[in-house]
């Protein structure tokens, strides 16, 4: 009787060791405010526009994510990750219920991660995450690039196996490549000719990308192909504030490239950063466009609570449109605890190039319903924002 009494709490101790070992975590962030845009409508008056505006310094979301310690240094992990509009209630990522992450996997110490599911290409994972103006500063989704073409925020491939690296002396590094899941198309869908349409849901990627982080310094770059962008569910934007041009129009895409190459350093209070990219996409019909963005910036750090961060990006599409972009921002961000913090923002962007009979316009950020309207825009456009985020 003593030994089974002996053994039946023995084993009690390890089970309970075992659920120890485990976790499963709620988290969430919630951004919401007033914006006011001008030049918001296409036409004659091009209209002011004030509005409540969501998800603008981060993307609203909530997610579960866990782990369970399987021994010898081995792991399962898991998350999945809701993106949400807390004007509507609306589901994000066009209405996919973990529409931002969804993946699970298992990692091993000193060796890295391998997960399947919905991830981020480490164009986000790499440069968007930590080099960019929009992750850097409170400016956000207003300063990523036109539509996020280079996939520094929203890149989220789909049917993704993906290696992350662990951490080798601030060194990391990885590769994913997501299936397009149509037979006989592990490259892509095939095309018959230079005006084949691609087969629905046929889009396919691969990404890789390389990190290295010591002390003040860090420098990152990554490459990112997707095959048939537009395919994909929910297809990725690769239009460009509206310009007439077949060869970068949403659904014309045969392939989308984007590499890039980032550093940040920071210096006491400062923080310091650059970043370019190179984005070229390939047609169905016509002609290439490359499209280019630098980015610079600086963040000062004036008391614990309290930031400021401003940024430069010049952006340029090489094709026969010429369309050069230019914009700057600022940004104060006021943390109220270590969840909540209030924010205000400015940024304007001057556009100038024109295609045959219209002119490039501007478009700050990767709204098209808010700052993109179809038809002729104006050629520059300025943006002021308060909000708050929360953090749980």
């Amino acid at each position: 009787m003593k030994k089974t009494i002996l053994a039946a709490a023995v084993l009690g101790s390890v089970t309970l060791s075992a659920h120890a070992q485990s976790s499963v975590t709620l988290y969430g962030l919630i951004d919401a405010g007033i914006s006011y845009v001008n030049h918001a409508r296409a036409g004659t008056g091009h209209d002011d526009l004030v509005k409540y505006d969501d998800g603008v310094a981060s993307g609203s979301r909530w997610g579960l994510r866990g782990t369970e310690d399987l021994g010898g240094g081995l792991k399962a992990l898991f998350v999945l990750e809701n993106g949400f509009n807390s004007g509507t209630g609306a589901l994000g990522q066009g209405g996919a219920l973990f529409g931002r992450q969804a993946f699970v996997g298992l990692s091993q110490n000193g060796v890295g991660s391998l997960t399947f599911g919905r991830q981020y290409s480490f164009s986000t994972d790499f440069l968007g995450g930590s080099y960019s103006t929009g992750s850097q500063t409170a400016a956000g989704n207003y300063a990523y690039h036109i539509n996020d073409v280079d996939q520094l925020t929203s890149s989220r491939i789909n049917n993704a196996v993906k290696f992350t690296s662990a951490n080798f002396s601030g060194f990391t590094f990885g590769g994913l490549y997501g299936f397009s899941n149509q037979a006989g198309a592990f490259a892509g869908a095939p095309a018959t000719g230079t005006t084949a349409a691609p087969v629905a849901g046929s889009s396919r990627t691969y990404s890789f990308g390389a990190n290295y982080a010591n002390g003040p310094v860090s420098v990152g770059a990554a490459y990112t192909d997707i095959r048939y962008p537009s395919q994909a569910a929910p297809a990725f934007s690769t239009t460009l504030a509206n310009v007439p041009a077949a060869n970068v129009a949403t659904g014309n895409i045969r392939d989308l490239r984007t590499f890039g190459v980032g550093g940040r350093y920071a210096i006491g209070a400062a923080t310091l950063w650059a970043l370019y990219t190179n984005t070229r996409f390939e047609a169905i019909s016509g002609a290439a466009s490359t499209f280019t963005a630098y980015d610079v910036g600086a963040k000062y750090q004036f008391t614990a609570a309290l930031n400021v961060g401003a940024g430069y990006t010049y952006m340029h599409l090489g094709d026969a449109t010429k369309g050069h972009w230019n914009q700057a921002d600022l940004s104060v961000d006021y943390n109220l605890s270590k969840r909540t913090d209030v924010y205000a923002l400015g940024i304007y962007q001057l556009a100038s190039g024109r295609n045959g009979t219209q002119d490039v316009q501007a478009q700050i950020g990767s709204s098209t319903s808010f700052f993109g309207p179809s038809g002729p825009g104006a050629d520059n456009q300025l943006a002021f924002r308060v909000g708050v985020r929360h953090r749980f």
